[in-house]
């Protein structure tokens, strides 16, 4: 009897660890995490140089500001790729910086010659002169919306015409988290003459539906370089990004699906900046 009811227990367990399993989503190649220290600040290495810059927005009808990292050693006389950098609802140009170590990131990994040297712009994702981090988060989702005109139309060109950079779509990268990863996955998708580097770091309830963005498979693989869609284990929006891969795999587009261990955390971001970066404009 007491080996039956024994049979029984570890049976039962089995079972459950194999719904617990079923239920929790899985990345089809999970990718080895960064290794520790990735993002502190190394004393030995050259570093690059952040400017917070100025740029005419028409399309708010006032200035606006943004950080612009350039790489150890930047030269005017060579053309770099950038990668546009957007932050979440929470946040604004500064975020990536203070909470994210973005640039210290991307320091150890040129330290490393494990990443192509590139410009990184890291804007301010609302597009508005009445909307800031503190306004009540049901009021900014417009603001975000039209941060795709000031992008394409405003900052881009602005980008081109101060600093030294490569001006065609596949020297062009769009990645955020939160409801900068769906800006970048909205504006991404919908503007492959563009970029043809896109993805979403646990992209928030502002990303459009994939079947929407995609509206011919073949033709956004073709202009494709690299889509990437990530988020933690733990997250509460793990949905989304969940259901966006799932969308993706429905219509044969080949995409990076990667499962982070945590929350909706700059731990999880730094770690996805770690692995992008690597990847860029290769």
């Amino acid at each position: 009897m007491q080996r039956n009811a024994t049979q029984l227990l570890a049976g039962s367990m089995f079972i459950v660890l194999i719904l617990a399993a079923s239920a929790t989503p899985q990345a089809s190649n999970p990718l080895l995490p960064a290794p520790q220290g990735f993002d502190a600040k190394r004393d030995d290495i050259a570093r690059g140089k952040v400017d917070l810059v100025s740029y005419e927005s028409k399309t708010v009808g006032v200035k606006r500001s943004a950080n612009i990292y350039t790489p150890p050693g930047y030269a005017k006389d060579v053309k770099y790729p950038v990668l546009y950098l957007l932050h979440g609802i929470g946040g604004d140009e500064n975020e990536w910086l203070k909470g994210g170590a973005a640039n210290v990131i991307l320091d150890n990994l040129y330290a490393d010659k494990k990443a192509v040297p590139m410009i990184v712009v890291l804007p301010n994702g609302r597009a508005a002169t009445d909307v800031t981090a503190k306004t009540p988060f049901n009021k900014q989702s417009q603001a975000f919306a039209t941060f795709e005109n000031d992008l394409l139309k405003d900052l881009i060109p602005f980008v081109e015409t101060r600093y030294s950079v490569k001006v065609d779509r596949e020297q062009r990268a769009l990645f955020g988290l939160s409801m900068g990863g769906g800006q970048s996955l909205n504006f991404g998708l919908k503007n492959l003459d563009t970029f043809a580097w896109v993805g979403g770091f646990s992209s928030a309830p502002n990303t459009m539906p994939a079947a929407k963005l995609v509206k011919d498979p073949a033709e956004t693989a073709k202009n494709l370089r690299l889509l990437w869609v990530s988020c933690g284990d733990t997250d509460g929006l793990m949905k989304i990004s969940k259901t966006f891969h799932e969308t993706l795999d429905e219509k044969d587009i080949s995409h990076i699906w990667h499962i982070d261990s945590g929350g909706h955390t700059f731990p999880v971001w730094k770690n996805d900046l770690y692995l992008v970066a690597q990847r860029l404009f290769r």
